[in-house]
């Protein structure tokens, strides 16, 4: 029990520093004033809003599709590159670990409140928002220039509203005058991605984020990975009953949906989980005593 609460405050140790390396001009709060320094052309691993007074880069999500909604629309090797990269080497441990969004998530979820699973089919809205939102509407909803408008930012985005839109809105009064409907929608959406994430662990990693969705494709080919020595696991349940993600860890070590926290391999008291780059193989003596259960069998 030590083990694991010291491994999770470690894991929160890292995030809070992905959050202030992600975020380090919180000055530029009180003037609302935008950073924009050379590294802004460079993309956050994780989903942190491009007008964020305090956001040293940019989204890759915004990026995604600032390049699908450019007027000589052309593959953007760079952010898709950049997306497959980090995809390929570690998964979703973008999410669990250094996406600025994921920490907010998690500390809004201890608010005291009776904590909800999430019905399965939810967990499939992030896919459709990524392919309709991110990918499709900025290439086909053009307008006579033929640009066409970051989507998923205008309309959904609520890590664009918390860290831009209301900061931006409260030390700009001339913005104020243009607030309409759709500041309305996104502050609706906001509002209730706070109390879905108060009542479900990361609700929006969960169910809206293409981010996410990206990421989790990539767990299944990932570097990073997780595997379960079935010679050392005795099906406990444990790891599946520790997961807040709801994943089970021995029937599907390398779900889409698993942020590579590491909870579960802290919780397994037989060591049958393991997570890293290399692939573990079992020993001789492990192999041996499989051979001679099978024999008795």
């Amino acid at each position: 029990m030590k083990l694991r609460l010291k491994y999770s405050l470690k894991r929160k140790l890292f995030q809070i520093i992905a959050f202030g390396y992600s975020n380090p001009y919180l000055m530029n709060f009180s003037g609302g004033k935008i950073f924009g320094g050379k590294w802004k052309q460079f993309c956050n691993p994780g989903l942190n809003c491009y007008s964020c007074p305090a956001a040293s880069f940019a989204c890759p999500i915004g990026a995604l599709q600032s390049v699908n909604g450019s007027m000589n629309f052309s593959f953007s090797f760079y952010v898709v590159g950049f997306l497959l990269a980090f995809g390929v080497l570690i998964g979703r441990f973008i999410c669990g670990w250094i996406c600025p969004f994921g920490l907010f998530q998690e500390l809004i979820n201890k608010i005291p409140a009776p904590k909800l699973k999430l019905p399965p089919i939810f967990i499939y809205v992030k896919y459709i928002i990524l392919i309709i939102f991110v990918i499709l509407l900025p290439i086909i909803a053009t307008n006579y220039m033929g640009m066409g408008k970051p989507t998923f930012c205008q309309l959904i985005c609520p890590a664009g509203t918390l860290e831009g839109g209301i900061p931006l809105l409260s030390t700009h009064p001339e913005l104020r005058q243009t607030i309409g409907w759709l500041f309305s929608l996104k502050m609706f959406i906001l509002i209730a991605t706070i109390l879905g994430c108060i009542l479900i662990y990361r609700f929006f990693c969960r169910t809206l984020c293409p981010l996410g969705a990206i990421y989790g494709l990539m767990n299944k080919i990932s570097i990073y990975h997780l595997e379960i020595n079935k010679h050392k696991c005795v099906n406990c349940g444990k790891c599946k009953n520790i997961c807040k993600m709801e994943v089970d860890p021995v029937k599907a070590p390398n779900s889409m949906e698993c942020i590579r926290c590491g909870e579960c391999a802290k919780t397994c008291s037989k060591n049958a989980i393991y997570l890293g780059f290399k692939t573990q193989t079992p020993s001789l003596s492990e192999n041996m005593y499989e051979n001679k259960n099978q024999n008795l069998s």
